[in-house]
């Protein structure tokens, strides 16, 4: 299992996907899991992907503004 603080974020901050979809020990949001259904793994996985895209997407733009 993945840990939901993997992002370096506050326990509840950003748009991390595997926050919502790994849940945790986190917060106190009540009891803790400790398996995931490939559902919920396959929509944390596209989540992620989405924000490294934009995360490629903001390096890109700030080396062109760099020259």
């Amino acid at each position: 299992m993945e840990s939901v603080h993997a992002n370096k974020q506050g326990c509840c901050g950003g748009e991390v996907g595997t926050h919502k979809a790994v849940a945790s020990h986190c917060c106190s949001h009540g009891p803790s899991r400790h398996f995931i259904t490939k559902a919920e793994r396959k929509e944390a996985l596209e989540q992620y992907k989405d924000q490294l895209q934009k995360e490629l997407t903001g390096v890109e733009e700030h080396l062109q503004d760099l020259g």
